[in-house]
């Protein structure tokens, strides 16, 4: 279970898949989940295993895409000007690698790089440089190599280059897209478990396109597969590193499952979430509580659907989201998945029914 654990996140972690671009990670959800059950899309691209039961209809899912950036314009001396997809902090960006990735399916390396400091007043130097002010080098002389040799376009999808890494504590792992790969991870491992033991549901296991710029392929996805109740496997961001009062923590690596009751975009089912601490309590996993300021999942689209859906995110923390190395705790990713199978297991009938009866 470990290791392919470990192997998963990795292969998950390294796809290519901005928004709008998940193909790669499309691809790894089908084929590790083949023979499962029966596959669907909508019509954004987001995918669906249905593993056929007596019962409600219980989704497990995360997003597939990741942060990313798009070729926004190639000037004359072979610069890519490019624009941000989804919610980047400029200070993380400078000097980094990234792979673009062509029409063709060829993946080019480039570096993000601005006017260098030397050249620029003290006052400027100071400062944060904006994304409109930074280009990515390819190795280029000419927009004309830059297109006909590289065959780099407008709107060619752009992720971060990062191997992912083991640290030195070997249940750390670094690498790019631990949000949301850690989510698929454990929304694939834990379907495995789910379909072949016993539950008293329809499972749905998914992959939705298109969170990191507004939450959209949940909005389709809640159409095509009607879900009766939704857990949302997530990476969201830890809060465990100086800067933050640790003692307040709700997002520790090594502390377990996180539980999200809120964030600006969802308040989760408080019935749902209270039978998820049980659940913990009863089980013996690790979890860690959690109420959000900021931020925002799929959740924030499937519990608005229909005539509303009971959802919960329960999470792998993960250390610089966002960027293009993030790092989490095998541990809590493995907890994450006991968790979502053990709560997917006690969703029969009267209990999700029961989310939703007020009266």
């Amino acid at each position: 279970m470990r290791e392919k654990s470990i192997e998963l996140l990795r292969e998950l972690s390294e796809a290519h898949g901005v928004s709008g671009y998940e193909d790669e990670v499309r691809a790894i959800f089908v084929n590790e989940l083949e023979d499962v059950g029966d596959f669907s899309t909508d019509g954004l691209g987001s995918v669906f295993c249905e593993v056929a039961g007596d019962g409600p209809r219980v989704m497990i899912g995360g997003h597939m895409d990741e942060v990313g950036f798009r070729v926004q314009n190639i000037t004359p001396d072979g610069f890519l000007q490019f624009v941000p997809m989804g919610g980047w902090w400029e200070h993380t960006l400078l000097a980094q690698r990234v792979e673009i990735l062509t029409r063709s399916g060829v993946k080019l390396p480039g570096v993000i790089a601005s006017r260098p400091p030397h050249f620029l007043p003290e006052a400027q130097r100071r400062q944060l440089m904006s994304i409109e002010d930074m280009f990515i080098d390819v190795g280029a002389v000419s927009r004309r190599e830059v297109e006909e040799r590289m065959g780099i376009a407008l709107g060619d999808p752009i992720a971060p280059w990062s191997p992912f890494t083991q640290l030195g504590k070997n249940d750390w792992l670094m690498g790019k897209a631990f949000d949301n790969r850690a989510g698929m991870a454990a929304t694939i491992q834990a379907g495995l478990r789910l379909a072949s033991g016993p539950r008293e549901n329809t499972l749905i296991l998914a992959g939705t396109v298109q969170e990191e710029v507004g939450l959209r392929g949940a909005k389709t996805a809640a159409v095509k597969m009607a879900p009766d109740v939704v857990l949302v496997l997530e990476g969201p961001p830890a809060d465990d590193t100086p800067g933050f009062n640790r003692t307040e923590s709700q997002g520790r690596l090594g502390g377990g499952a996180q539980i999200r009751m809120q964030d600006p975009s969802a308040v989760m089912s408080p019935r749902l979430v209270e039978l998820a601490i049980r659940v913990a309590q009863e089980e013996g996993i690790p979890y860690q509580v959690t109420v959000r300021r900021s931020g925002g999942t799929d959740a924030g689209s499937f519990h608005v659907s229909g005539e509303g859906v009971p959802c919960i995110v329960i999470g792998v923390p993960a250390r610089y989201i966002h960027s293009h190395n993030a790092i989490i705790d095998l541990n809590d990713y493995q907890h994450c998945v006991e968790l979502t199978v053990a709560l997917a297991r006690r969703l029969d009938g009267p209990t999700v029914a029961g989310l939703t009866r007020f009266l």
